[in-house]
């Protein structure tokens, strides 16, 4: 008997939420139990973000230093989709770039459904609908369509590890507190940036030190995005397929506190198990080498 050759399996929230309601011996049913649902989802992807490092939100963000700027936020860059319309669109293929808009970006292409329309993943606020913007290794004319907010789309949940990017050449910088930037003595010193301070505010900001002496230099960092929300029962979870049952057993142990009492040790438990191997998979694998240190050996 052949195999199905297959390997997309996936499920939409619909699927989600009838396999979470069975789990907990309910059928799925009314309106009210989307909605319900959907909250409940939601809510346990704020819960994941405070779990750890969601290795698939992890994204790398590049920003320009202006000169005398030390103090950039974060959130200013959240990655987004926005539709456009073009004039040449057989010019065009997915994964070109087209630079241009009020803030000289690049929006990569990502998609295209039509011969007259494409998807451009871009910062937010860069496009604004009508501008026309032109460019890319076919120069072809492209117009926005649309630009809607896309700050809450995909928010900073936390902001990791970077790096000052000049003449091609990247740099380390070393990652300060907050009372170690309080007591610098003098924050209006220019230079190449040697470290940074992280203002974990609702919209949070990033303040290198010193302060970049030319409008030349690039922060790089990585950074955790906010996992996607759910809006409706056909949308997809963002998520790897790994992360499918843990999902659906914490989404079967939300609903259960609110709809199955009787169920709900035995659905955390099963809940806290999926998500430990989950979790546990979801890490980075690199080689561990032990050296040892000569320096405290006796020599007598």
């Amino acid at each position: 008997m052949a195999t199905s050759g297959s390997v997309d399996f996936n499920l939409d929230m619909a699927e989600i939420t009838e396999e979470a309601f069975e789990r907990c011996g309910l059928e799925f049913r009314t309106g009210y139990d989307s909605a319900t649902s959907r909250r409940s989802l939601n809510l346990l992807f704020a819960e994941w973000a405070n779990r750890g490092l969601n290795l698939w939100t992890v994204e790398q963000i590049t920003q320009p230093l202006a000169q005398l700027s030390s103090t950039s936020s974060i959130a200013a860059y959240p990655i987004g989709v926005i539709t456009a319309t073009v004039g040449a669109s057989t010019n065009l293929s997915v994964g070109e770039t087209i630079t241009g808009g009020t803030s000289s970006v690049t929006a990569s292409i990502i998609s295209k459904p039509s011969s007259t329309t494409l998807t451009l993943t871009v910062p937010s606020g860069a496009f604004t609908a009508g501008e026309t913007i032109t460019g890319s290794s076919s120069a072809a004319s492209t117009t926005i369509s649309s630009d809607p907010s896309l700050t809450d789309v995909q928010s900073t949940v936390s902001f990791l590890e970077a790096v000052i990017r000049r003449s091609s050449s990247d740099i380390s910088i070393n990652r300060i507190s907050r009372g170690d930037y309080l007591n610098t003595p003098d924050k209006t010193t220019q230079g190449r940036p040697t470290q940074f301070y992280v203002d974990r505010l609702i919209t949070p900001t990033v303040t290198v030190w010193p302060s970049p002496e030319n409008s030349t230099d690039e922060l790089i960092y990585h950074r955790v995005r906010r996992i996607e929300d759910v809006d409706n029962a056909i949308n997809t979870a963002d998520l790897p397929f790994r992360f499918l049952p843990c999902l659906v057993a914490g989404l079967a142990y939300y609903l259960a506190i609110k709809r199955a009492p009787q169920k709900v040790a035995l659905l955390k438990e099963l809940y806290e198990e999926e998500f430990q191997r989950a979790a546990s998979e979801d890490a980075e694998r690199s080689g561990l080498r032990l050296v040892p240190s000569y320096a405290s050996m006796s020599l007598s």
